[in-house]
């Protein structure tokens, strides 16, 4: 049998990865069980802790070729956006200043890059840097080769609406 603090462990194991994947639309909205506050979905323990905030930025920079974490009225921003629909690339825009975790994802990838700037860009499952970083590489002609090694798992479309010019804004 399960010890106490082990039951406790795996409900809020549970809990965390509940939060996750309701937070990223993977659940009907039925089943998100987080209170309502000023039309915005959150949980009741105050969203994702540090550990989760990590977790999804490591499962969307794997399960995505490009994913730019952005925040809608920064011009760096912009300039990497714009970089990848020159190039037509296909990306996953996070704007951090829309979602309910933003602060949160920030601190996030601050820690795992080094940087607490935005846009944060992967690659591949790399960071490579900002706005002025992508535009960079892509003047330097290293940019379009990146992309192009992306694994199979992140090159597949997903049918959410990440393509070519376009992005998902993911709350």
């Amino acid at each position: 049998m399960f010890h106490p603090g082990q039951q406790l462990d795996y409900f809020l194991a549970f809990c965390s990865f509940f939060t996750m994947f309701a937070r990223a639309g993977c659940l009907p909205r039925a089943a998100w069980t987080g209170c309502r506050r000023m039309g915005n979905f959150t949980s009741s323990t105050g969203g994702l802790s540090s550990t989760s905030c990590v977790q999804y930025v490591q499962e969307l920079v794997s399960q995505n070729c490009v994913v730019i974490f952005s925040k809608t009225t920064c011009p760096y921003c912009k300039m990497a956006k714009n970089v990848f629909n020159e190039i037509g690339a296909t990306y996953k825009v996070i704007e951090l200043d829309e979602h309910n975790d933003g602060r949160r994802l920030q601190e996030a990838l601050a820690q795992m890059t080094g940087a607490r700037t935005v846009p944060r860009v992967f690659i591949n499952g790399n960071c490579i840097g900002g706005g002025s970083d992508t535009k960079q590489l892509h003047q330097q002609g290293k940019l379009v080769p990146l992309v192009e090694q992306c694994a199979p798992c992140c090159a597949a479309t997903s049918s959410e609406g990440s393509g070519s010019g376009q992005f998902e804004s993911t709350k």
